[in-house]
């Protein structure tokens, strides 16, 4: 169990209780400490699930929320303890005289990681300011359909599922759902690769999921970027039921909603400032799902350079390919 506890004179802590004592960590811009050794820590560290909030002594705020078991190795990034691990999925425009070996140099990746991720061969030749997919370590991804599991992934890519687990930051083996995108450390792609079908469904299965306009078109992985304010609701883009409403340490989405809908097609709708739906809730088409944000430094933006919805669809075509750079999105 996790505790974070603040209130209007004292300061605020994060404690994860442990069998041998206590284990200290949060967010900034807090600050932390060991109850036992005094012990002060700086640090970044994101709550796998949205913590249930509690009224104490009615001027304090107290939030509860079941801690995640990580290796040595993870946590010890965490504090500061050996190398640092770069967690997220990031996107890196090309540069003039970039090739894909300086690249994967310079974020310390093999090149077949980035040639995989990017769906590009050897002879792939790069253009300034193309956009590249640089995972946080050397491998593949796999996007997450029914019946997959830990096991299966990693036996697939002759991986380590342990290590599956800590890079994707899971709290356990079960803590996939469909259409999620796991990072496979060391994974070899098979001969046989992992083909991911679409399902053609009707030009109205999907409406806009909110107003704003296209900063970036069809973009990894089948996503469009709408731009709005800060707050504007973000709404489901068709019937069905939540996978997970939480935040996504790996794929730089920050607060992430992902819906299922008929036939394994998923919806995924990233840099939420608020989420109103939790797992298992049922929704029909239009149905508010929380409100957008990305404003950087706020809470759950994930990687983001301003308040945007990330709209991606797992399974089907994104309704929102074909509009321009700059189409603006209004519901009548």
């Amino acid at each position: 169990m996790a505790v974070v506890y603040f209130g209007a004179s004292r300061l605020p802590k994060v404690i994860a209780l442990t069998q041998t004592g206590y284990l200290v960590a949060i967010s900034d811009p807090f600050v932390v400490a060991d109850s036992r050794e005094g012990v002060l820590f700086s640090t970044q560290v994101q709550f796998s699930e949205a913590p249930d909030l509690k009224i104490v002594e009615s001027d304090s705020l107290a939030a509860f929320a079941v801690h995640r078991v990580l290796s040595t190795k993870v946590l010890g990034s965490y504090f500061g303890q050996g190398p640092q691990v770069r967690s997220e999925i990031t996107d890196y425009a090309v540069q003039a005289g970039d090739t894909i070996k300086s690249i994967a140099e310079s974020f310390d990746v093999s090149q077949d990681t980035i040639l995989n991720a990017n769906d590009l061969s050897k002879s792939s030749k790069l253009k300034t300011g193309q956009k590249l997919v640089i995972l946080p370590v050397s491998g593949l991804v796999h996007i997450v359909k029914s019946g997959d599991t830990i096991t299966s992934i990693a036996k697939l890519y002759k991986a380590d599922a342990e290590a599956v687990v800590d890079v994707n930051q899971l709290a356990h083996e079960s803590d996939i759902y469909i259409g999620d995108f796991l990072v496979v450390p060391d994974g070899v792609m098979p001969k046989k690769a992992p083909v991911y079908s679409e399902t053609l469904l009707a030009d109205n299965y999907f409406i806009f999921p909110v107003e704003g306009k296209i900063t970036q078109a069809l973009h990894w992985y089948n996503g469009v970027d709408v731009a709005n304010k800060c707050g504007t609701p973000v709404y489901v883009a068709a019937p069905g039921t939540v996978l997970k409403a939480k935040y996504d340490p790996v794929s730089g989405g920050g607060n992430v909603v992902t819906v299922l809908h008929k036939d394994g097609v998923v919806t995924w709708y990233g840099h939420m400032m608020t989420m109103s739906v939790k797992p298992g809730d049922k929704l029909e088409i239009g149905d508010k799902i929380g409100l957008m944000g990305g404003q950087p430094g706020m809470a759950g933006a994930g990687i983001s350079t301003g308040c945007h919805l990330h709209f991606s669809v797992i399974g089907a075509k994104n309704p929102l390919r074909n509009l321009p750079f700059g189409y603006v999105i209004k519901y009548n």
